[in-house]
């Protein structure tokens, strides 16, 4: 099915066109000149230009290899929720080497592709994928986080083995259908666009109509941040629940074992106080009892203390990993949020939405950020993947040879 050809008036105005190159269709013709005629000022631009797009790449590889290999080589880091974490760190690294790069090489080069028009097809392909295939991974993230916490009896029967990879395999299954297929086969754009890049194979410029815009920003961005958005209100909203709710157990855990004590080393008949009482009512059956009963009383508040310390033990585990993943979340929503609020409103009122193109650009990187943001995020936050990284990195020096780890000490 081939997209309908809009109004001759709307032929020769194209209805969104990102490209990150001012005067694309003049590019071929003053390409050598502006070389001839650069300004120190624009060669001190276009190094500092190229100083942060390197250092976001860099970032991004070495920072998404490093989760990667760190969760490979400690067991302690083997859990289900790390799954989601590794296939993401997977597709970072994917949006740098195969997005990244090439959108710095037109960039550094003054806007002008060399590779022709079917690796044109092939890198907008891959950075509409892989960016679409980080963003739902946060997403699966968010929903099994959802079930962790809030609904914690039924994670293990809902997040099984084959729920998951059903899951992992659908956020890599899923962004083909607004990317390769769609771009491959001419439905992203116009007509004015196909017939330009006939004549200018030297230019590389996404120009998208008004369905795709609408369609890909929905996939790539508004559904999955709007599920991220509602599954963490929950989790928010249980966290605070569970947290007083333990509060209440172990204060009242605490109490209770201080009155047994005094029972137990007391006088036979104790005088006990409103608040105990009031505390505890059905320990007032136990008044007068022998010291034996309360004896084993204090056993099982003993008992009661050790199981509450450790719910409360895995309950801020949970939550330690909740926390983390909200500021990835939140980071995402950062990075990503001014990029696609220009995507879709550029593409919905056409001209009179006008950006610049140096604005887009940094839209552009801000949104790739993102990819090398979350290892930083993991470092910083989680204390599991901080120690992981510190002895990962210390093994990969080659300057230390006491450094090295055997493997079976990270198993």
């Amino acid at each position: 099915m081939e997209v309908s050809e809009p109004p001759d008036e709307e032929v020769n105005r194209p209805i969104l066109q990102i490209n990150l190159s001012s005067n694309f269709e003049d590019l071929s013709n003053d390409t050598h000149d502006s070389l001839n005629n650069e300004s120190p000022r624009s060669i001190i631009l276009s190094a500092l230009k190229g100083i942060i797009m390197i250092g976001i790449i860099v970032t991004a590889l070495l920072g998404n290899a490093l989760v990667i290999a760190s969760v490979r080589r400690h067991r302690k880091l083997r859990v289900p929720t790390n799954r989601y974490v590794v296939s993401l760190a997977m597709a970072d690294l994917l949006v740098a080497v195969c997005a990244m790069t090439f959108n710095a090489s037109v960039e550094l080069s003054g806007g002008k592709w060399l590779l022709g028009n079917l690796m044109c097809d092939v890198w907008n392909s891959m950075d509409v994928y892989f960016s679409t295939a980080s963003i739902l991974h946060l997403c699966c993230i968010s929903v099994d986080r959802y079930y962790a916490i809030v609904r914690p009896l039924e994670y293990p029967a809902i997040m099984r083995t084959v729920t998951v990879t059903a899951m992992l395999s659908s956020v890599w299954t899923l962004p083909a259908l607004i990317s390769f297929i769609p771009i491959f086969l001419g439905w992203y754009t116009t007509q004015q666009h196909r017939d330009f890049r006939k004549k200018h194979p030297q230019v590389c410029a996404f120009v998208v109509n008004r369905p795709y815009a609408i369609v890909s920003s929905l996939v790539s961005f508004w559904i999955p941040g709007l599920v991220m958005i509602v599954m963490y209100y929950k989790i928010y909203k249980e966290a605070i629940r569970q947290r007083a709710a333990l509060s209440r157990a172990s204060s009242s855990t605490v109490l209770n074992s201080v009155y047994v004590r005094r029972a137990s080393t007391g006088s036979r008949y104790p005088s006990r106080t409103s608040h105990q009482l009031l505390l505890h009512p059905s320990d007032a059956s136990d008044y007068g009892r022998p010291l034996s009963y309360r004896a084993s009383a204090a056993e099982l508040n003993i008992e009661n203390g050790t199981s509450i310390r450790q719910q409360t033990k895995s309950w801020r585990a949970e939550h330690k990993a909740a926390r983390t993943l909200g500021i990835i979340m939140g980071a995402f929503l950062l990075c990503w949020l001014p990029f696609f609020l220009w995507y879709l409103t550029t593409s919905l009122c056409g001209e009179a939405c006008y950006c610049p193109d140096a604005v887009v650009l940094v839209l552009f990187w801000i949104g790739y950020f993102n990819s090398a943001l979350n290892p930083i995020i993991y470092a910083y936050f989680n204390r599991d993947f901080r120690d992981a990284f510190k002895d990962t990195l210390k093994s990969a020096l080659p300057c230390c040879a006491g450094c090295w780890k055997t493997p079976s000490q990270f198993v």
